[in-house]
């Protein structure tokens, strides 16, 4: 007797959402006043098209094939019916340079690009550097203007093909996507996926001890779907049959806030700087979302001062999320434990809500001194995180930065992590971020938490600027809520109240008008570092 060998693949998704949530709404938002709708039974129908279209473009297995688009149901309809032919799915980070563009597709070898329209402009500026693409295919009804080679619109690709598609074949080891990271420190590197990874974590995803996705949410993953696989949330809401909603690009708090309540979304995911900009919405117009169960923030620490201000204010819990592109990329959740659940308050915050949580399951965590033995978990004792499982990747595509890897199967996140008694576990910093004073560490992720806890701050960002005595020392970059006065003392003695030691406050105050952010919305150090940093 033996179990059935089941191949883990996007095949496997599409036919349980058709046969069994076929009349599941899924929603894009496509500006403030517009909205598509249709259901999981048209989407698939439509991927079917899209598939019998891109067969006929002569390509060879596993080749690649980019999308540079915004969240919404073209880029869905990409999500699976690239892979489902047994090529690779590559999601391209638009907001990056156009040399790291150039850079990735080529590394890539990128044959066919599916664009949105107001993107065109960046690929046309680009086209000549970028041989191997040989079409681009125009996410619209009717093809604009452009210089792009081969191109043609989607809807006239897809028009006379058939909406059906017969089953094929794809072992669950063939990749099914590429995600490269944002190169914030060198060159970005390329995470390949597989069928299996991807069926596994979502379902990591969608588990309890994950982002608890199940048929009766409503979805809203406003983290970019050319992000690490948008957190996991479109694939695991796929194979659950949750409703999807998309909203429009730019985010805007005033839409946003309609939106959620329009289309009762339960679930939405992430980054905090998102989340601030909600809060100050819905402060202003003195509402709530009471179908809203949970935020999932990511990307970086939530500050403290946002999860009570959600809980308290709203009602709406902060739901902590730790992971990498690496990851594919949950890795971990600030879930409570049975015996935590009764906690509340700062013993809620301290223990839990704080931390990246725990790992999911088909995730393992280490965390290693400098000898590389394991650190102990006593809520003090920092250490280098590393990570391993069933969807962390073994290598970066080519072979690259292979030191990331070692030899008993580990990878080395780069990230250095707390780990507690109670088995949960915390990012102190990035190891770049990291402030070494006099032989001292300072995490710099501590003490922006702590000052965005002030009355008067809105974003708050701390970087490491040279000393000739202490070698490093803190500079707090900070944003003045409208109308707010800001002094190096007043930061100084709320950090002292906080419990920070005098040799750790920051000697310097910079007041700007907004933290410069990454291409997938994270604060961006690098930038604050060369302009202040001296």
């Amino acid at each position: 007797m033996a179990i059935m060998n089941t191949q883990l693949n996007t095949w496997l998704m599409l036919d349980h959402a058709k046969k069994h949530f076929g009349e599941v709404e899924i929603v894009t938002q496509l500006s403030p006043t517009s909205t598509h709708r249709y259901t999981y039974s048209d989407m698939v129908e439509r991927c079917f098209k899209l598939m019998n279209a891109i067969e006929k473009m002569g390509l060879e297995p596993e080749s690649r094939i980019a999308t540079m688009a915004w969240n919404g149901y073209y880029h869905l309809e990409c999500y699976f019916a690239i892979p489902s032919l047994g090529y690779v799915l590559h999601t391209l980070n638009s907001r990056l340079s156009p040399a790291d563009l150039v850079f990735i597709i080529n590394d890539a070898n990128d044959e066919v690009i599916f664009a949105a329209p107001d993107l065109l402009p960046l690929l046309e500026a680009i086209q000549d550097d970028i041989p191997t693409v040989k079409r681009f295919v125009v996410l619209c009804d009717k093809l604009p203007a452009t210089t792009l080679r081969g191109a043609i619109s989607y809807e006239e690709l897809i028009a006379d093909e058939e909406a059906t598609h017969s089953v094929l074949d794809i072992p669950e080891d063939t990749p099914s996507s590429l995600c490269y990271t944002s190169g914030t420190t060198g060159r970005p590197k390329g995470a390949l996926y597989t069928h299996r990874s991807t069926y596994l974590h979502a379902l990591g995803v969608a588990l309890p001890s994950g982002m608890g996705i199940s048929p009766s949410d409503a979805v809203l993953p406003i983290v970019p779907m050319f992000h690490a696989n948008a957190w996991g949330c479109v694939h695991a809401s796929v194979i659950v049959g949750a409703k999807i909603v998309f909203a429009a690009t730019p985010l805007d708090p005033v839409s946003l806030v309609d939106f959620l309540t329009e289309e009762e979304v339960t679930l939405a995911a992430g980054v905090p700087t998102v989340w601030i900009q909600l809060a100050e919405e819905l402060s202003r117009r003195k509402v709530n979302l009471p179908m809203l169960r949970e935020i999932v923030s990511g990307g970086s620490q939530p500050p403290r001062p946002l999860i009570e201000r959600y809980r308290e204010e709203f009602g709406i819990p902060i739901t902590q999320a730790w992971g990498m592109t690496e990851t594919s990329p949950l890795a971990s959740m600030a879930r409570p434990k049975h015996s935590l659940k009764a906690l509340d308050g700062e013993e809620r915050l301290n223990r839990i809500e704080t931390m990246a949580g725990l790992p999911v399951p088909g995730i393992s965590v280490s965390i290693r001194d400098e000898n590389g033995d394991e650190a102990p978990w006593d809520s003090k004792t920092m250490g280098q995180l590393y990570v391993k499982g069933a969807w962390v990747i073994d290598s970066y595509l080519s072979g690259r930065s292979p030191e990331s890897f070692t030899p008993d199967g580990w990878f080395a996140t780069g990230d250095v992590a707390i780990g507690t008694p109670d088995g949960y576990f915390s990012i102190a910093d990035r190891t770049k971020d990291m402030i070494k004073s006099g032989g001292e560490w300072i995490s710099s992720v501590e003490m922006e938490g702590a000052i965005m806890g002030m009355p008067n701050v809105l974003e708050a960002c701390v970087i490491a600027i040279p000393d000739p005595k202490w070698q490093e020392r803190p500079l707090a970059a900070v944003v003045p809520r409208d109308g707010a006065t800001i002094t190096i003392e007043d930061v100084r003695a709320h950090l002292t109240k906080s419990g920070f030691a005098k040799w750790q406050l920051p000697d310097r105050l910079e007041i700007i008008d907004m933290v410069p952010r990454t291409s997938v919305g994270k604060f961006d150090k690098k930038v604050l570092r060369s302009k202040f940093g001296d």
